[in-house]
């Protein structure tokens, strides 16, 4: 039982260390920027949307493997390009 205790704990210390680190990366590192699509989705009364493209905005990011600062990590934002709002 003891084992499993220090291999928890080990576990929790490493993962701490690991976002601290990825925190301080974001804080030190210039925030990127990317241009995503924002999509409007209309719901109809049929039950189907119809979708209105609008003008591409460019968002920041951090340049990080976690969300951090209230930004999305630059990573994720290049794979969903598109944002759905839905109305």
């Amino acid at each position: 039982m003891k084992i499993v205790k220090r291999t928890l704990l080990i576990l929790l210390l490493v993962l701490a260390a690991g976002y601290l680190a990825d925190y301080l990366a974001a804080r030190t590192r210039p925030t990127g920027s990317v241009q995503v699509q924002p999509i409007l989705a209309i719901p109809q009364k049929d039950g189907k949307d119809e979708f209105i493209l609008q003008d591409p905005e460019t968002d920041s990011c951090v340049q990080s493997l976690l969300p951090h600062l209230n930004q999305q990590p630059c990573w994720y934002l290049e794979k969903h390009k598109q944002r759905r709002i839905d109305m």
